[in-house]
């Protein structure tokens, strides 16, 4: 599938920036701003809408930065129990200071980092303390007394008022963090309430790109949305509340729409005054639908996004990460779009390598892979696996063997090479599999590349497979997964394992 571009990042940009400055306006010139998703690396909105700059977001925030600055939200107990980014693997606690050094590096002042339902978790302790000694400034927020149900004791000295006050200086505060339940909206609204407090009428607001408000409730855009959050049991809805004040149809999710009769009530408890929210939609920031340019692409991205999801949740649900319910609910909605898993044609060119390197007993120790990738071209290139190679790692270099023009028969790496990682991970690390799994593969073509011009050509192709379609015919292993991520290709695999072997290595 030829790669089309189908949404504007400057026209989003343009459209973004206007309604914030906008909304600021409406609030005494203060404006907490809760940005839900991700601000950098979003992966799913850039697949979902082709074109999509996936650090478009923070390009957004060096637009208003002198009018904007950031407080970090980090739940306690994803701290305490090391919850995982699942798009780079690695931990909620590692990812909030790889993002404070993202936006320290693009001049977007960092005010704080808080600590939500802080109840003296050792690993949070050790986070406070170790941001602290590098100038970071840290609160900690507990437990909000009264929430959900009783709205005068959370507006109140004992409820928003037991958390610390967060000095600011901006007009817009930008309230984000890792991830779900991070505690941005009760950080926000803390802050409403000691801004109101102090005689300061600020407001609140929502960014989040998905669902697009503006777009069909069944858009695929937005089913594709429902996909990703399979575990979290997110169902767009027609917003009733925004079709009652102004006749309009808009598109919202379950939770916002069950919680907005307690949000405009407490809103309007901090104020003392009516809300000037009639629908969580009025509450959102969203432009993203104006930058759709090629409905049809947009459409054929997200349901290949739709299948991309039936199989990371077949195979998490495999790993005992993800529940039967989930993968069941991904494979539900994938089948009601019309699709199928062989609609994502790698997967087949990557079976049929499977079974070309059975028929030809080419595989390593009664087990055959198979893997592919689609070239942005459209080509597909497949590999499968071999007493010194992973599946994936023979389609990495073949690849980029066919990028450069080198004949496949032309080996990149060296025997000697290949020979001397085994004899390292065999003798000395002493693990039983030789095979070169991708980071192993890419570290190996690195040397070869010092003195090989072929291998150096070759790699310097590696960067002309991001974005591009990978499927597995088997659960990849860490050195596969990490290997890929790296390479920005879009993967997915089989929910199956290579060998009865409980560590897969």
């Amino acid at each position: 599938m030829v790669f089309k571009i189908g949404f504007d990042n400057e026209k989003y940009l343009q459209e973004q920036s206007r309604e914030i400055l906008e909304r600021v306006k409406m609030f005494n010139n203060k404006l907490y701003l809760e940005f839900g998703g991700k601000i950098m690396y979003d992966y799913h909105a850039a697949r979902v809408l082709p074109g999509f700059d996936p650090n478009v977001k923070m390009r957004l925030l060096q637009m208003i930065k002198d009018n904007a600055e950031v407080i970090m939200c980090i739940y306690a107990g994803d701290i305490e129990k090391r919850k995982i980014r699942a798009d780079f693997g690695v931990s909620y606690d590692a990812d909030t200071m790889r993002t404070i050094d993202d936006f320290t590096d693009r001049g977007v002042t960092v005010r704080a980092v808080v600590i939500t339902r802080f109840n003296g978790q050792p690993a949070a302790e050790a986070f406070k303390n170790k941001l602290e000694r590098r100038g970071v400034k840290v609160y900690t927020h507990g437990f909000t007394k009264g929430y959900p149900t009783d709205v005068d004791t959370i507006v109140s000295p004992e409820g928003y008022g037991k958390n610390a006050f967060i000095e600011t200086e901006k007009p817009i505060v930008v309230v984000t963090g890792p991830g779900p339940g991070s505690g941005k909206f009760a950080t926000c609204l803390s802050q409403l309430y000691h801004e109101n407090q102090r005689g300061v009428n600020a407001g609140y607001a929502k960014f989040e790109t998905f669902p697009i408000w503006n777009l069909p409730l069944k858009h695929l855009v937005n089913v594709a949305y429902e996909s990703a959050t399979c575990d979290l049991k997110d169902v767009n809805m027609m917003d009733n509340f925004h079709f009652e004040a102004y006749g309009e149809v808009a598109v919202n999710y379950n939770r916002d729409l069950e919680a907005f009769p307690l949000v405009k009530r407490i809103i309007e408890k901090i104020t003392g005054q009516p809300s000037v929210y009639k629908s969580p939609t009025d509450m959102g920031v969203n432009r993203a639908g104006f930058g759709i340019i090629d409905d049809d692409a947009v459409q054929e991205a997200s349901k290949q996004e739709i299948i991309r999801r039936y199989y990371r949740y077949a195979c998490d649900y495999a790993m005992g990460i993800a529940s039967e319910e989930t993968a069941q609910r991904a494979e539900m909605i994938m089948k009601n779009i019309g699709a199928k898993p062989s609609d994502r044609v790698v997967s087949e060119y990557a079976k049929k390598a499977a079974f070309d390197a059975k028929v030809n007993d080419k595989g390593n120790e009664g087990v055959y892979s198979g893997a592919a990738i689609e070239l942005k071209n459209g080509e597909f290139v497949t590999g499968s696996n071999s007493p010194f190679l992973h599946a994936a790692s023979a389609m990495v270099l073949n690849a980029v063997k066919k990028l450069a023009g080198i004949p496949k028969e032309i080996p990149l790496i060296p025997d000697h090479i290949t020979e001397m990682v085994a004899h390292l991970k065999q003798n000395i690390f002493m693990r039983g599999n030789v095979s070169l799994d991708v980071e192993e593969t890419l570290i190996a073509l690195a040397i070869s590349a010092a003195y090989n011009p072929s291998a150096a050509f070759a790699m310097e192709k590696l960067k002309d497979l991001r974005g591009c379609e990978v499927h597995l015919t088997h659960i990849p292993t860490p050195g596969d997964e990490m290997g890929l991520r790296k390479l920005g290709v879009n993967a997915t695999s089989e929910p199956e394992f290579a060998t009865n072997h409980l560590v897969n290595a």
